[in-house]
C-alpha cells in the first residue's frame, strides 16, 4: 500500500486514461488508498498558466467534464475520478452512475461526508439503498474512519445498524481483523447485540492481543456468567488466559461457580490485577491471603516473584523483615520484587540498596535506586559521580544520575555535565535536558567560578539570552 500511495498523482493519470481500479490500486481494502485518491483527485499544481491536477492535462482527464455531462460511458476508474472532483456539482453527477458499480462504493462511503450539502445528501441516499451487510463488513475500515470526521456519523450509523440486526455469523471476519480499531468495534456490536456465547467471549478474551478487547470480552463473560453460571470450559479458558484482565475475570467467576478454593492458585501470579482478584476470592471463601503469603516468603526452596509482591500489596510493616531477607535471594526477580515490596512498604535500609546498587541485576538496581531517591543527599556524592564512568553496568550509572540528580545545585550541574557527551544516546539526552533545566538553589555559592566555567562549556544548548541570564542568577557577568 505505501508505494501506491506514495505515487498516488500517477495511479490518478492511469486511471483518466482509462486504466482500471482493480489494476492500479491492488490494496483496494486498505482505506488509506481511497483516502489518498480522493485528495490527490484534487491536488492542484501551477503548470503552463493553470492550476490543474496532474490527471486533468491527460486527453482524458479534459474531456471527462463533458464525457460524465453527455452520458457517455465512463470505466470505473475514470468515474472515480469524477467522483473525487474538486468541483461539487462534478460529484454529484457521478453519484448518478454509480450504481451497480460496487467497485465504487468506498468512494460513494467518502461521499457521505463531503463538505457540499447536496453532494452529501445524494450520496447518503445512494449508500442507504446500496450498502447491505456483507459490503460493511468489508468496508468497515474506512467507514470507521470517516465516521471520525465531521459528518461521517451517518455512514458510521449506517453500518452499525446493518450488523447489528444482521445474522451473528456476519461479524466474525471482523473479530480477527489486523487493525485493532475494527477489532475492537465489532465485538462491542457483538456483545451489545449477543451475538457470542460466554464460551466465544472467553475465547476471544484469551486470544486477542489487544487489551481493549480482552477487557471487554472479559467483562462480557462475566456478566453471562452471573446469569447463567460458568461452566469448565469458561472458566479454564480465562484462567489460562495470557492476557491479566481476562485471568483475573476468571478468578472472580470462580467465587460464582462455588470454587473459591481454586483461587490460591493464583495468589501469585505475575499481575496484580490478578493477585487482587485472587485475594478478594480466597477471603470471600474464607481463606487468609495474607497468612499465605508469609507462610510462602518465610519458606525455603522455589519462590514466585508475584507471591513476593503479593506480600507487600497486602503486608504490613512487620513484613519488611521477610522482604528484607528475600532482597539476597538467588533469583533476580524475586530480588526485584522484594526491593520494590520494602519500598511500597515505606520501609527502607539506606545501607542495604546502597549495597544493591551494585547487584548484577538491572531490576535489582533500579528499584534500589527508587527506594534511595528520598534519602539521596545523605550519600556521598563524590561515591555516586564514580559511578558514571562509561566502564560501569548501565544500570548503575542510570541509577547514580539519578540519585544525584536528586541532590542540590552545583552537585546536579557536574552529574548532567559528567554525561553531556555520554556514547549512550539516552543518558546524554537526559543529562543535556538536566543542563538546560538547571537553577541555582541556596546553596550555590555567589559568583561560583565552577559553575561559570560549566555554563560555558554548556554554551551550543543554549540561546545567548538564556546563558547570560543563567549566570547572572549565580552572580556572574555573561
Amino acid at each position: 500500500m505505501d508505494g501506491v500511495v506514495e505515487d498516488i498523482a500517477a495511479v490518478a493519470v492511469r486511471l483518466a486514461e482509462g486504466a482500471g481500479l482493480r489494476e492500479v490500486l491492488p490494496d483496494a481494502d486498505d482505506p488509506a488508498v481511497w483516502i489518498a485518491l480522493d485528495a490527490e483527485a484534487r491536488h492542484s499544481a501551477w503548470l503552463d498558466g493553470s492550476w490543474l491536477p496532474a490527471w486533468e492535462r491527460t486527453e482524458q482527464g479534459r474531456t471527462l467534464n463533458d464525457d460524465l455531462h453527455r452520458g457517455e460511458e465512463l470505466t470505473d476508474g475514470r468515474l472515480a475520478l469524477a467522483l473525487c472532483h474538486r468541483d461539487g456539482r462534478i460529484r454529484e453527477r457521478a453519484l448518478g452512475r454509480a450504481a451497480g458499480r460496487p467497485d465504487l462504493l468506498p468512494l460513494v462511503v467518502l461521499r457521505c461526508a463531503d463538505w457540499a450539502e447536496p453532494v452529501r445528501e445524494t450520496a447518503r441516499r445512494l449508500l442507504a439503498e446500496l450498502l447491505d451487510a456483507d459490503a460493511a463488513v468489508r468496508l468497515l475500515p474506512l467507514i470507521l474512519r470517516i465516521g471520525r470526521r465531521g459528518r461521517g456519523d451517518f455512514v458510521a450509523d449506517l453500518a452499525a445498524g446493518l450488523l447489528r440486526g444482521a445474522a451473528p455469523g456476519t461479524l466474525a471476519p471482523l473479530y480477527t481483523h489486523t487493525h485493532r480499531t475494527v477489532r475492537r468495534w465489532a465485538y462491542r456490536l457483538a456483545v451489545e447485540a449477543g451475538h457470542l456465547s460466554p464460551a466465544e467471549l472467553a475465547r476471544a478474551a484469551a486470544r486477542d492481543t489487544d487489551m481493549v478487547v480482552q477487557s471487554l470480552c472479559a467483562d462480557a463473560t462475566l456478566a453471562a456468567v452471573a446469569e447463567g453460571g460458568a461452566d469448565d470450559d469458561v472458566l479454564e479458558t480465562l484462567l489460562g488466559a495470557r492476557g491479566a484482565h481476562a485471568r483475573a475475570a476468571g478468578v472472580t467467576a470462580l467465587r460464582r461457580a462455588g470454587r473459591s478454593e481454586r483461587a490460591v492458585e493464583f495468589l501469585g501470579d505475575r499481575a496484580g490485577v490478578v493477585r487482587a482478584c485472587a485475594r478478594y476470592v480466597v477471603r470471600q471463601g474464607g481463606g487468609d491471603p495474607l497468612a499465605w503469603y508469609r507462610e510462602r516468603c518465610s519458606a525455603a526452596g522455589d519462590l514466585a516473584p508475584g507471591v513476593v509482591s503479593g506480600l507487600a500489596e497486602c503486608g504490613e510493616r512487620a513484613d519488611a523483615d521477610l522482604l528484607r531477607a528475600l532482597t539476597s535471594h538467588p533469583v533476580a526477580a524475586v530480588r526485584t520484587r522484594a526491593v520494590a515490596g520494602l519500598r511500597a512498604l515505606d520501609v527502607t535500609d539506606v545501607e542495604r540498596m546502597r549495597e544493591l546498587l551494585d547487584d548484577p541485576a538491572p531490576g535489582v538496581v533500579r528499584e534500589a535506586a527508587l527506594a534511595l531517591v528520598p534519602s539521596a543527599r545523605s550519600l556521598d556524592d563524590q561515591w555516586l559521580m564514580a559511578r558514571l564512568g562509561p566502564e560501569r553496568p548501565r544500570a548503575e550509572r542510570v541509577a547514580a544520575f539519578r540519585l544525584l540528580s536528586a541532590h542540590d545545585g552545583v552537585v546536579r550541574l557536574r552529574a548532567a555535565f559528567a554525561l553531556i557527551d555520554d556514547p549512550d544516546e539516552r543518558l546524554r539526552h537526559w543529562a543535556r535536558q538536566a543542563v538546560q533545566r538547571w537553577r541555582p538553589t541556596a546553596d550555590v555559592p555567589r559568583g561560583s567560578a565552577e559553575v561559570g566555567e560549566l555554563l560555558d562549556r554548556a554554551r551550543p544548548l543554549f540561546s545567548e539570552y538564556v546563558l547570560i541570564r543563567r549566570k547572572w542568577e549565580v552572580g556572574l557577568r555573561g
